[in-house]
């Protein structure tokens, strides 16, 4: 038994498969552009039963990496890794064990025993911060803005050495409105590392809400040279924050610029997350009377594959809004169709979501891109 850079204990007995794991768990964290690094974990001991920092099996891991892509392609890659990791469930301990319940959960879309699972790491492994993030991006999809800082204050006092548990803090305190707190968590996680991105955007979320626009445009750019380091989606994500600022002041060729050069032009067309970036800042632009030509329609030609995705409702207004003002009104009528037959069957704590809120909203998206005002 050997343990990660956390102290953490991994069963396995491959140092390469540690090394891979550390450097996943880091990018993780970080939001860094590397983290397929956890396959190598896989190749240097298939039998690994845990990756480090509370991502379990190693197999796991990459599960875990998959889920992040999203999309069904991604869920069968994902599915497939956990069934090789639970075949090593016997050789695994405790936080191992307990982290693929919570991958597989997630698989499953069980997102509520998913965080239950990634709890009860927290109070047993407070040192697993790859645990911790994965249950704050769970209880934010979920709406829980308490969630997210509950739990980050439960492992706070063991990690106080940790920049990213910072970053973390600060993220959460934003979301619960307590700007004050977040700004002073982000801004030391920042001086503790510069290139903490997740500290970054927790930040922008800070200046955007207090409207300090020109002090968020020149934080942000000051940092943005440690963002091509980081995930691709996240690169464009940081400029979208970045675009904000530039929105309120009313610069619409700058932001035109930063979708064309930085979110939209240098993305990976095909990737949901990046997608996301590019609708929601055209929407905002067309919102403030900016004419966006005929980018609607370049960019829902690669929407199709996200029809019967479903990842959350959230991220389905927006697919569906692009696909209405690119042109693309069978797909929109396909996916309208098929949200409505997944909130029918969805599990019971998720029903309600879908069926109150994601579908009658998702026709009020459709019929404000048709500029019909009054359904709407």
């Amino acid at each position: 038994m050997v343990k990660d850079l956390s102290g953490l204990e991994i069963t396995t007995d491959s140092s390469a498969a540690v090394d891979a794991i550390d450097r996943f768990v880091d990018q993780l964290l970080c939001v860094g552009n590397d983290a397929q690094v956890i396959l190598k974990a896989v190749e240097a001991d298939p039998a690994c039963a845990m990756p480090s920092a509370g991502v379990a099996i190693a197999n796991t891991q990459v599960a875990a990496f998959y889920l992040f892509a999203g999309g069904s392609a991604a869920l069968t890659q994902a599915t497939s890794y956990l069934k090789v990791a639970k075949s090593y469930l016997k050789r695994a301990n405790d936080r191992e064990k307990l982290y693929l319940a919570a991958i597989e959960a997630w698989a499953n879309r069980d997102i509520a025993q998913a965080i239950a699972h990634h709890e009860a790491i927290a109070v047993a492994f407070p040192r697993d911060l790859a645990s911790v993030h994965l249950a704050q991006y769970h209880y934010r999809n979920s709406g829980n803005s308490q969630g997210m800082l509950r739990i980050a204050e439960k492992v706070f006092a063991a990690n106080r050495d940790n920049p990213y548990m910072y970053g973390m803090l600060a993220f959460a305190l934003e979301e619960c409105h307590r700007l004050e707190e977040a700004e002073e968590a982000g801004r030391k996680a920042i001086a503790l590392k510069r290139d903490n991105r997740w500290a970054h955007h927790a930040v922008a979320h800070v200046l955007e809400t207090q409207g300090r626009l020109e002090e968020g445009i020149s934080l942000m750019e000051s940092l943005s040279d440690t963002w091509e380091d980081g995930s691709s989606a996240f690169y464009g994500h940081l400029w979208w924050h970045t675009s904000l600022y530039y929105l309120d002041i009313e610069n619409f060729a700058k932001v035109l610029e930063i979708y064309d050069t930085r979110i939209w032009g240098r993305a990976k067309k095909d990737n949901g997350r990046e997608q996301i970036n590019a609708i929601a800042l055209l929407l905002r632009l067309e919102l403030r009377g900016v004419n966006v030509g005929s980018r609607w329609q370049e960019l829902a030609a690669y929407l199709q594959p996200r029809l019967h995705e479903h990842v959350l409702a959230f991220l389905d207004l927006q697919y569906i809004y692009a696909l209405e003002r690119g042109g693309k009104d069978d797909w929109a009528g396909e996916m309208l169709e098929s949200m409505q037959t997944y909130g029918e069957n969805v599990l019971p704590y998720a029903r309600r979501t879908w069926v109150e809120v994601g579908v009658p909203a998702a026709r009020g998206m459709i019929a404000h891109a048709r500029g019909d005002w009054e359904n709407a």
